[in-house]
């Protein structure tokens, strides 16, 4: 396993490959909340310039909506996936392609488990449910344990429990990251290219599991993923690369 600290070369070809990138813990510093990330100086630019050398084959998948990431990279507006692939945007088009939300009662049901501890966040993002515990780590087992009570209720609702870094999420079983990854793939300019993955946590697994049937290339962010073949120590180093292979 290569580790990449920033400095070795990692070469792409504009022409063949794709870039698809997770956010956060990948091209953004964890943050003690979602709102609190920040997008370093020079950052959208060195995006928008790739975006051109891509010819527009570049793109987010993450488990923010959407709405969010535009607000964030602004007035970047890649072709993305969000929500862990409940929607998504496909290059040059305004569109957004959407799954259901879930229901009231999935939403009530995990709104009174946030209300465990002080400090712990729900996150409703209409397609998935996010108790963030970063400013309560003492409550993540808690938030588990109400979690599980659950599990009879939410395999009636075909719902799964997703384990991320101080983060517990509720979401559908029928879609994942890989299957927005794949909507991305079949659509131009991307379909055809070998994709080059970059992503950090559990979620990213599902990508990382797809990839050779794409071809494609993983890498992982802050630690070795199955499936990935080289690692970046962390995101300052992701955005390192970014900014020299852009140019």
């Amino acid at each position: 396993m290569l580790t990449l600290t920033g400095d070795e070369t990692l070469s792409v070809d504009f022409r063949r490959n794709c870039l698809l990138l997770d956010v956060d813990g990948t091209l953004l510093d964890i943050a003690p909340t979602p709102e609190a990330v920040v997008v370093p100086p020079g950052l959208v630019e060195s995006l928008a310039a790739l975006s051109t050398h891509f010819h527009g084959a570049l793109g987010f998948v993450s488990g923010r909506t959407l709405e969010m990431l535009d607000a964030l990279f602004e007035p970047l507006k890649l072709a993305t996936v969000g929500c862990h692939g409940a929607e998504w945007r496909f290059a040059g088009s305004t569109e957004v392609h959407r799954l259901r939300e879930l229901s009231e009662e999935v939403k009530k049901r995990v709104r009174e488990i946030a209300l465990v501890a002080p400090g712990v966040t729900l996150e409703d993002k209409g397609y998935t449910l996010a108790v963030h515990y970063r400013l309560a780590p003492e409550a993540g087992a808690a938030i588990l344990r109400a979690l599980l009570e659950q599990r009879a209720f939410f395999a009636s609702q075909d719902l799964m429990i997703l384990r991320g870094r101080a983060v517990l999420e509720i979401k559908p079983r029928w879609f994942n990251k890989a299957t927005g990854m794949k909507h991305l793939m079949q659509s131009p300019p991307f379909a055809g290219r070998i994709p080059v993955f970059l992503g950090d946590d559990t979620t990213d697994e599902d990508i990382f599991r797809v990839l050779p049937d794409f071809e494609g290339v993983g890498i992982a962010v802050g630690r070795a993923i199955p499936g990935a073949s080289r690692v970046f120590a962390s995101p300052a180093n992701v955005r390192r690369w970014l900014n020299e292979l852009s140019g």
